[in-house]
């Protein structure tokens, strides 16, 4: 099956802050950035390296046009863009974050997974040699995640320990 992704702001943010975000790109077959999620980047910190990514062209930069029904939920731009894209192109899976946008996500049936699916499915394919340690070097960051769902993802999935 052929993987598409649309991707949200925040875990690009996250993953390219411990310079994982090749992996959005090694893990889909297809992988876009609404612009603006673009915009949202771009006001972010000169040296980001989300920004730096985006930048260099490694990403592919589309138009998204705000659905209605997604416009509803009051989400911000970035959100509301990814959801859209994804409403209107179907087959793509949502890379995002935020507890409203993820609800939202389900109420439509859009295919979905947040960071802590990436980094698994990383791991899972042999991209990264552990999932703990790059979900470490995030919390470090300042990437807040359930310590209680690490550890049960990180055991049933691939086998790591959470210590």
């Amino acid at each position: 099956m052929t993987e598409r992704w649309v991707l949200n702001a925040s875990p690009f943010i996250v993953l390219a802050r411990v310079g994982q975000e090749h992996l959005f790109r090694e893990l889909a077959d297809d992988v876009v950035v609404p612009r603006a999620v673009v915009e949202e980047i771009e006001a972010g910190p000169v040296d980001d390296r989300a920004r730096q990514a985006i930048a260099e062209g490694h990403f592919a930069i589309v138009d998204a046009v705000p659905a209605p029904e997604i416009l509803a939920w009051d989400l911000g731009d970035g959100e509301t863009a990814v959801l859209s894209y994804a409403l209107e192109e179907p087959g793509w899976t949502v890379i995002l974050d935020d507890a409203a946008a993820r609800k939202c996500a389900r109420s439509f049936d859009l295919r979905l997974k947040g960071t802590l699916a990436v980094i698994i499915l990383a791991k899972q394919r042999g991209l990264i040699p552990s999932a703990a340690d790059v979900l470490r070097s995030l919390l470090r960051t300042g990437f807040r995640l359930d310590e209680r769902i690490i550890r049960e993802a990180l055991s049933r999935t691939v086998g790591e320990k959470w210590e």
